[in-house]
């Protein structure tokens, strides 16, 4: 049998083939561009591999760890494709069944994030490498009680709180197990979600699923914060884990004993489907929509001055006597400093799933935030905007989904082991 006849083969070992200008391109990568050789070089196998193939790219040698101290795809830089899928476990599955399946699932995340063919691949993703990939574990409410854990249920669970403004759609919401699929290359993400749905065979099905999107790595000249479908930039206050306090806001901390430790080094993650009503939105001009918002379009800088990592004036005031960032706008009353200093992650997809009956589009934000608490993170800052965000009128919340993402698996554990084997 050769190498191309191995399923197993790493799709890794193109990078065997890449010759210097690939190399180069591996570091420029690092930095949140694209290697490409030289237009006009003259060198006719400038970016090839072995045999003239096209050398593998810096998105697609990217590389995450599956084992670790947190699960990848939480502090993991945006990937441009995303897939984002909730499972109700069978009929009579309880906590065996649910340990094999995490064991599979595991084995196959690993694999793929490895840039790996399991066995019985596909072969959809097999010309790509890993391409960032990650794939990200929780469970929800339910779960426990399926499998006669309610005594290790995290009281941060608990429902969420209903909000004025939701719409929310019992069909694409919530779940007993989660997961989160995120690469920089659309088939990677796809073979990703195709293998881990046949892994769940007997044990699971399917509740809901949702693709999302967002900027492609290289699309701009330099790296910048992300777009949302409204055009704005979207995730400028994120807490940085270079902040000293990151992991108390985000991770959940190691040492609580109890029924809950199996959750040390995880977080939670609550998911949102918001629809934008884009065609409302593009019929206000521009400054109606900065005011909105309270930061500039062009370049996401508050309308208090400075660019766009310029913390806000809040206490700024125009000519006319009145604030320059609204009351009712929505970066002054998701600041953190207007709700306690709660705090979330903010790592979102956009989404366009067609063209509704009445003409509208069905696009927006698949809303992904992780919190070491959501009672003292999301909920909240969501309170404070249900009560007069400006931005309110121009978004639906289709559907809602709060699940326990335990910490990263140690090498030879797999993705909650502590939870369902201890």
């Amino acid at each position: 049998m050769t190498e191309n006849d191995n399923p197993e083969i790493s799709r890794r070992r193109l990078l065997g083939t890449v010759g210097a200008a690939g190399a180069a391109g591996l570091v420029i990568g690092a930095a949140g561009g694209v290697g490409v050789a030289a237009a006009g070089s003259g060198d006719d196998t400038a970016g090839t591999g072995a045999g003239g193939a096209p050398a593998l790219t810096s998105v697609g040698a990217t590389e995450v760890m599956f084992h670790g101290k947190h699960q990848a795809g939480i502090t993991t830089p945006l990937q441009s494709r995303g897939h984002l899928i909730a499972f109700d476990l069978a009929p009579g599955a309880g906590r065996k069944e649910s340990a094999a399946l995490l064991r599979r699932w595991s084995v196959t995340a690993k694999a793929l994030m490895a840039g790996k063919a399991p066995a019985g691949d596909t072969g959809v993703a097999l010309d790509a490498g890993p391409s960032s990939l990650t794939v990200t574990f929780g469970f929800g409410r339910t779960f426990f009680d399926r499998t006669g854990l309610t005594a290790r249920r995290p009281s941060a669970l608990d429902p969420l709180p209903a909000f004025s403004a939701d719409a929310l759609d019992a069909r694409r919401s919530e779940g007993d197990l989660w997961v989160q699929i995120g690469a920089d290359d659309a088939l990677v993400a796809f073979h990703a979600l195709r293998a881990l749905q046949k892994d769940a065979g007997d044990a699971a099905r399917v509740r809901w699923q949702m693709n999302g999107f967002n900027r492609s790595a290289g699309a701009t000249a330099k790296p910048m914060t992300a777009r949302n479908l409204m055009g704005q930039i979207d995730g400028t206050g994120n807490p940085k884990v270079t902040d000293p306090d990151f992991d108390r806001r985000i991770f959940v901390p190691a040492g609580t004993g109890g029924a809950t430790e199996w959750m040390a080094g995880g977080s939670y993650a609550v998911v949102r489907r918001i629809r934008m009503l884009l065609d409302d939105w593009e019929k206000l001009p521009l400054d109606r929509q900065e005011k909105v918002i309270g930061r500039r379009k062009s370049d996401g800088a508050p309308l208090s001055g400075g660019s766009e990592t310029t913390e806000l004036d809040l206490d700024k005031r125009g000519p006319d006597g009145t604030t320059v960032i609204p009351d009712n706008a929505h970066s002054r009353i998701s600041a953190p400093e207007q709700n306690g200093g709660a705090a979330m992650l903010r790592r979102p997809f956009s989404f366009h799933d067609g063209i509704a009956a009445d003409g509208t589009p069905d696009a927006g934000l698949l809303f992904v935030c992780w919190q070491a608490d959501p009672l003292r993170g999301f909920v909240p800052v969501q309170r404070k905007l249900d009560r007069g965000d400006a931005l309110s009128a121009f978004i639906r919340h289709e559907a809602s989904g709060l699940f326990a993402v335990p910490g990263g698996p140690a090498e030879g554990e797999y993705v909650g082991q502590r939870l369902l084997e201890s």
